[in-house]
């Protein structure tokens, strides 16, 4: 059994990259930021504010997440198209904010990680989940070229989006992310960093293939 942890900010190709290795390596994929996302459209839809109160940790006790075949479920709901929305990425980075929530998330985490090899992809995933992790890799990319793929990624679902707007979202994303006091964006010491401003999805996969296999020897 092996764990291998992705770390980057928004956009830098953490899930595709992610869901690649766990396919090439038959372990287990698991995305950290769908569960906060989860969280954070939960308690929107029920007019809950994003911020630690009595209100908001009663709720989260409450809230039933669980990832059945790939696929995330909120009380029994299938709820992956729901959260793909774009505001979705920064009610998860209010919701990363606070403690209580973290510690569910990295409890859900952690628990499909003691029964079985998973490839994890998040903001945290190295320095905090999975700090024992065998293999850890943080992807990054200019925010220009995280805001295009962004862009295309919204304009090939037929969602309306303009690229200043999107590119203002990744800088802000990132300032909450890196700046915030509750377990920062930051890289593992000894993770391995890889830019992927030009790489191709092939290459930067084959890349993490080559860092595990040799890693394993």
């Amino acid at each position: 059994m092996f764990h291998i942890a992705i770390d980057g900010p928004a956009g830098s190709g953490k899930s595709t990259i992610a869901k690649s290795i766990a396919g090439i390596l038959g372990c287990k994929y698991l995305d950290s930021g769908a569960i906060y996302r989860i969280i954070g459209y939960h308690m929107t839809k029920k007019n809950i504010p994003l911020k630690k109160s009595q209100e908001f940790t009663e709720e989260l006790k409450n809230v039933k997440i669980e990832v059945k075949n790939d696929k995330y479920y909120l009380f029994d709901e299938e709820i992956n198209e729901q959260i793909r929305k774009k505001e979705s990425g920064m009610y998860a980075s209010e919701v990363a904010k606070i403690g209580e929530v973290r510690d569910k998330v990295n409890s859900i985490l952690r628990s499909i990680s003691s029964k079985m090899s998973t490839v994890i992809d998040g903001r945290d995933i190295g320095t905090v989940v999975l700090p024992d992790a065998e293999f850890k890799i943080f992807l990054t990319a200019s925010p220009e070229e995280r805001a295009r793929r962004r862009f295309c990624e919204l304009r090939e679902k037929n969602i309306s989006a303009e690229y200043d707007e999107v590119l203002k979202e990744i800088n802000e994303r990132d300032a909450a992310d890196t700046l915030r006091n509750l377990a920062p964006l930051r890289p593992a010491e000894d993770s391995v960093t890889i830019d992927t401003t030009s790489l191709s999805v092939e290459d930067v996969v084959g890349r993490i293939k080559r860092y595990v296999e040799e890693k394993k020897q």
